[in-house]
């Protein structure tokens, strides 16, 4: 029976297009900056005019930002590609080109950004728990400089500029996990929706067969005309939930950040069947995450209006601590259930934010990387040497031998002497390719 339940459960999942979507992969890219140019002052009775050549202008950075408006991250469904502006090239006469706009991106309060990085597979870099908070994900390419910058008492006329750094370009995952102050858990058709929507202005589907609710739902809970509480509403539960069976997996997350948590109990059950649906219920929660077990967690019976349901109800009472019954028919009890859970709240100090891992990118910029490809390659990888490649034009010879003093100061040019590069051999910076000499 088991069995037929689980595949029945997938069956479902499949055939019924979730709306509400509380994860999505994106891509962003900061703007490239400007370049800068190689130009010369043209004045009246000043044949020979130094370098003049202006900057390039910053490209835009991109930026995530807590929206208290957007609920889900359907939007991410469809528009997946964020970019924001480039800056525009240097111009003659010491002139620096505009600088791009910065692009800042909405998302849903209580959103964790994860960054994707080549060397070490993801890592958390904020979440964004206040509303208005938000994040820089891609950073700005800075804008080349103009031959201006590169005159000399030895060189006074330098003809060469630097190109524009490339802005920054990641792969995001957003993950939603919504902010209430207490989650409802059960297995499916144990009333939850129907308390929600007794509790709350919140109307959510509700019908006699499992898994009626498919998606987490929220409702504004009044306590007092000053004091409220915020309830969610997450699909039923059953054995193996946290492994993908069933629904659960997709939405136990919600409850993580939910101070209290109220566990219903189906009151149209056997004493025995109620017993055990408790123990399942708790070790899914377990193997999710076991800190869900260490926040305060309300028993109560649903369905007192139904035939045996107080006895179970005495005999839960003479077995824990504390269990509450309710009637969502009749609304018995519905009134004292929505007060304990308040006093829960209020005793209970609001979950911390986690906290964002070290940001890679910040970390040894100068370090680099070379690795020998099965062609006989030299691969040169590193932020600095790649971004030195992108912003230098190898048409100049100027240009090219400031390049290459630039790897020497680094260490490359050692690095590759010691690995056993000779003349002829092919090295690779970034989408640049040079013979090594």
């Amino acid at each position: 029976m088991r069995t037929a339940a689980t595949a029945s459960t997938s069956t479902f999942a499949q055939r019924h297009s979730l709306q509400f979507i509380d994860e999505a992969t994106i891509q962003v890219a900061a703007g490239s900056g400007g370049d800068g140019i190689v130009a010369w002052r043209r004045e009246k009775f000043i044949p020979k005019g130094g370098p003049a050549g202006g900057d390039g202008g910053h490209g835009g950075s991109v930026y995530l930002q807590a929206n208290p408006e957007i609920s889900t991250l359907a939007e991410f469904r469809y528009h997946r590609s964020f970019e924001a502006e480039s800056g525009k090239n240097g111009g003659s006469s010491n002139k620096s080109g505009r600088s791009g706009a910065d692009l800042t991106v909405g998302v849903p309060v209580g959103t964790l950004v994860h960054r994707s990085y080549e060397r070490k597979a993801e890592v958390l870099i904020a979440d964004l728990l206040a509303p208005g908070e938000r994040v820089l994900v891609a950073k700005g390419g800075r804008g080349g400089l103009g031959n201006q910058h590169f005159a000399t008492s030895i060189r006074q006329a330098p003809r060469f500029a630097e190109k524009g750094e490339p802005g920054e370009r990641c792969t995001l995952r957003l993950e939603l996990k919504l902010l209430a102050d207490c989650g409802i858990v059960g297995v499916p058709n144990a009333g939850k929706s129907t308390l929600l929507s007794v509790v709350s202005a919140a109307r959510p589907k509700i019908a006699d067969y499992a898994f009626t609710t498919t998606e987490p739902q929220l409702g504004v809970v009044r306590v007092s005309d000053e004091e409220s509480f915020l309830l969610v509403d997450v699909p039923g539960l059953i054995e193996g939930a946290h492994a993908g069976m069933g629904l659960g997996d997709r939405f136990l997350r919600h409850v993580e950040r939910t101070r209290v948590l109220l566990h219903l109990l189906d009151g149209a059950k056997s004493f025995d069947e109620i017993i055990r649906d408790k123990a399942m219920i708790e070790a899914e929660l377990r193997a999710w995450n076991p800190s869900l077990l260490d926040k305060p967690m309300l028993l109560c019976v649903s369905k007192l209006d139904l035939p045996g349901a107080r006895e179970i109800l005495r005999r839960l009472r003479a077995t824990f601590e504390a269990v509450h019954g309710i009637s969502a028919v009749t609304h018995e009890g519905v009134s004292e259930l929505v007060y304990a859970v308040a006093r829960a709240i209020a005793a209970t100090p609001s979950p911390p934010p986690l906290q964002p891992e070290a940001r890679i990118d910040l970390v040894a910029r100068d370090a680099f990387f070379i690795e020998r490809a099965r062609n006989g390659t030299f691969v040169v990888s590193g932020e600095r040497v790649e971004r030195l490649a992108a912003m230098t034009n190898f048409d100049s010879a100027e240009a090219l031998a400031r390049f290459e003093r630039a790897l020497e100061r680094i260490g490359v040019e050692r690095r590759l002497r010691e690995m056993g590069a000779t003349q002829g051999d092919t090295v690779r910076i970034g989408a640049y390719e040079f013979t090594y000499s």
